[in-house]
């Protein structure tokens, strides 16, 4: 059936209540948000299922959140013999696949995405930054409107998502200066998005100044499963080449796109997005129409997913 990889999301994909329905029916989901309470110093597991909205929306808090579901997801896919032969997260879901590929143990990486949340949220006072997606201009154009729209300020992609959707991120007054000249370029649609600082920019510079020093502390290990990184979009497998990428990738453009394409390139035809939402799994339709996807964040999606795989392992032919 070809190979399978994994992709995990980032923040956005949150939503209240989500990991329950899995913590409830499997041990295994279980123990992951034992350990995630028992490593964050505050329960994890209360804010996924009985936090609003709101409290899920602060970075410091969405960030654990998330690694802590898609670990959970993947612990009960990993009980049922599915494993990957990549792995990639976005932005925040790095951390997830590192976690996954043995990089990195699970109860560090909650206290990192715990302190990255914080330190990206103290980086740019409340208001001066933003983020806006761009939906329907081509990525290098989207570039160069963002040195148009500059000015002395900052504003430069963020996420290079797909050919159709890149996210800019820098100085409020820049993006809204971006926004203005990608609408008259063409742009389908631009949306400012209700996000609490400019992520994956140099106005995050402080926040990676910071993240650095508990990144450096940290004990990495070598990987079990290549990861192809957000800044590099290529496979790595030391646990020193995962440290350099995470500390990068604070201020540098999330590059998902050439990501994706290089892991189809090795021959992928199965994707199965690992944690809450449909994200991903949206943007690899944009990316390319011709491969499968799967997600699994609750017991319904794992049942439908397991069965696909099994279904598409069955159809293969022999080689």
């Amino acid at each position: 059936m070809g190979k399978l990889a994994y992709l995990f999301p980032g923040q956005g994909s949150q939503y209240p209540g989500m990991g329950r329905a899995l913590h409830d029916q499997f041990p295994a989901a279980r123990a992951v948000f034992e350990q995630a309470d028992a490593a964050a110093g505050f329960s994890v597991s209360k804010l996924c299922f009985e936090g609003s909205e709101d409290d899920l929306k602060l970075t410091e808090n969405t960030q654990p959140a998330i690694l802590t579901v898609s670990i959970a997801a993947f612990c009960v896919l990993k009980e049922r013999g599915i494993t990957p032969e990549f792995v990639a997260g976005h932005s925040l879901g790095e951390y997830s696949a590192l976690v996954t590929a043995g990089g990195l143990e699970f109860a560090t990486a909650v206290k990192l995405v715990r302190q990255r949340g914080r330190y990206m949220q103290e980086a740019v006072p409340a208001g001066e930054g933003a983020m806006a997606a761009i939906l329907g201009l081509a990525p290098a154009l989207v570039a160069d409107i963002c040195k148009k729209a500059a000015d002395g300020q900052v504003v430069s992609p963020a996420n290079m998502n797909s050919p159709e959707q890149t996210v800019i991120s820098g100085n409020a007054a820049a993006v809204k200066r971006a926004v203005e000249i990608a609408s008259q370029s063409g742009a389908k649609r631009t949306v400012i998005l209700p996000v609490s600082a400019p992520f994956h920019c140099e106005l995050m510079m402080p926040a990676q100044t910071r993240l650095e020093q508990d990144l450096r502390a940290a004990a990495f290990h070598d990987l079990r499963v290549p990861l192809f990184t957000n800044v590099g979009a290529e496979a790595i497998t030391s646990g020193e080449e995962a440290r350099d990428a995470l500390i990068r990738q604070v201020t540098l453009p999330v590059r998902w796109l050439d990501s994706v394409r290089e892991i189809i390139e090795r021959g992928v035809n199965t994707f199965v997005e690992v944690g809450p939402g449909h994200v991903l799994s949206g943007l690899l339709r944009q990316i390319d129409r011709s491969v499968r996807c799967f997600n699994v964040e609750d017991p319904a999606s794992l049942e439908a997913t397991l069965e696909k795989i099994a279904q598409a392992r069955a159809e293969a032919p022999e080689s």
